[in-house]
């Protein structure tokens, strides 16, 4: 006849308070239940594991042992379901989070850190890769949340925007644009760029014909099939400049120096969003998604 953890929970109480009445009571259970949840555990192991008499209860030489062994065995399962519990509050387990810009700096880097620092127990594994690769993972349920530049759509899937992050043109030490504070779109024109042909290159190409081309002129774009890492590497040594987002600043290049991009109306910023599929029902994607409403003062709903 098996035991259980609880009639093992009931002995080491027993054994601990030298009395089934007494550790009744700090169980909160009636006596007659613990007493005959001992008994039944006896049985099982087919030992006495207490000796009793009218003063209590006191365990025998191989109860003794049997005790000693019992205690890490309901710690074990203590554990254990403390922590599927937390799993299923979103507390612990794991979180596949899919990105395509980088994390050196900026406000997915902040997110990251403080959720890790809040939720220690919940794994996250990034994975960085083009935007199409990330909404298939999506799709497909490898990925539980995708963080992108922009806020276009895609079928079944939610999109929020999330922060803005500002834009900044990265140059060479040398360059004469190098000494100033801040460079405008328009001190832009006739630059020559290079931008990395993997994302998010395409997604600046495209901000950058929006907002410094001029009817009539063309733009000197060059798409590296290269990292963003390799083409700011190299910069210091090409006639060219290139534009990052803020979260590319905290990598440091040498000879090359960011320098914030400013249109019209101020600082040129770029927006980032979150991409999940709603039906996704791992509880720590729900318990992110409250932290980063919480923490930037959105209103989403889940």
């Amino acid at each position: 006849m098996p035991f259980d953890i609880r009639q093992l929970r009931y002995a080491i109480a027993a054994a601990d308070h030298g009395s089934f009445y007494r550790a009744a009571r700090a169980l909160d259970i009636e006596q007659s239940t613990l007493s005959r949840n001992i008994s039944k555990l006896e049985r099982a192991i087919g030992m006495r594991v207490f000796e009793r008499s009218r003063a209590g209860v006191k365990t025998t030489l191989a109860g003794n042992a049997f005790i000693r062994g019992a205690k890490p065995m309901v710690a074990a399962a203590d554990k254990l379901a403390a922590m599927m519990r937390a799993a299923g509050q979103g507390r612990a387990g794991g979180l596949m989070l899919g990105h395509n810009s980088s994390v050196s700096a900026g406000n997915l880097r902040a997110t990251l850190m403080s959720w890790c620092d809040a939720y220690p127990d919940v794994e996250v594994a990034c994975v960085e890769a083009d935007r199409s690769v990330l909404l298939a993972g999506l799709d497909t349920g490898e990925i539980d949340i995708a963080i992108l530049m922009g806020t276009t759509g895609h079928n079944g899937l939610r999109c929020k925007p999330l922060w803005s992050e500002q834009m900044l043109v990265a140059l060479p030490a040398t360059h004469p644009f190098a000494e100033r504070d801040v460079v405008h779109w328009t001190d832009l024109r006739g630059q020559r760029f290079l931008l990395p042909a993997a994302d998010p290159g395409p997604e600046i190409r495209d901000m950058l014909l929006g907002r410094v081309a001029i009817t009539g002129s063309k733009l000197d774009i060059r798409m590296q099939q290269a990292s963003r890492e390799t083409v700011l590497s190299v910069l210091a040594s090409c006639s060219g400049v290139s534009i990052v987002c803020e979260g590319s600043t905290g990598a440091h290049y040498p000879d090359v120096v960011y320098r914030p991009i400013h249109g019209e109306q101020g600082p040129a910023l770029t927006g980032y969003s979150g991409w999940w599929r709603d039906d996704n029902g791992n509880p720590a994607l729900r318990r992110f998604l409250g932290f980063i409403r919480t923490h930037y003062a959105l209103s989403f709903d889940l």
